[in-house]
């Protein structure tokens, strides 16, 4: 269990750090669409579904709970919106909204297919 929390927590911090840097280098401007964030959470979302079927042990928590948990920004998504909304932009804040959920799912979908591929190509090896 304390190893588990540990390789989390380690993996949340290398995530955080690395949204933190990719909002550095990619700012949004107020009232524009939040690129940087989206791009962030529907890469994580096609990565997670990749790892979560190939990894195990600690591994998985690492990568998934932790980095992935970390570098994800699903609040910061929430708060875009409002943002967009508060600033008037009511049709870039439900663009931001319905793209973020429909391209985030297909994402994940996206992984797993290809997670599988590759599971499946070590069965053949």
């Amino acid at each position: 269990m304390i190893k588990t929390v540990g390789v989390i927590a380690l993996g949340g911090m290398l995530g955080a750090l690395a949204r933190f840097g990719l909002g550095v280098a990619f700012p949004i401007a107020p009232h524009a669409f939040p690129w940087t964030t989206f791009a962030i959470n529907v890469v994580g979302c096609l990565l997670l579904g990749f790892i979560a079927p190939l990894t195990a042990g600690l591994v998985r928590p690492f990568l998934g709970t932790g980095i992935l948990g970390g570098f994800t920004t699903f609040s910061t998504y929430i708060l875009e919106i409002n943002r967009l909304v508060r600033a008037e932009q009511l049709p870039t804040a439900v663009g931001y909204l319905g793209a973020t959920v429909i391209t985030a799912l297909l994402a994940a979908y996206l992984g797993g297919v290809a997670a599988d591929r590759v599971a499946r190509g070590r069965l053949r090896a």
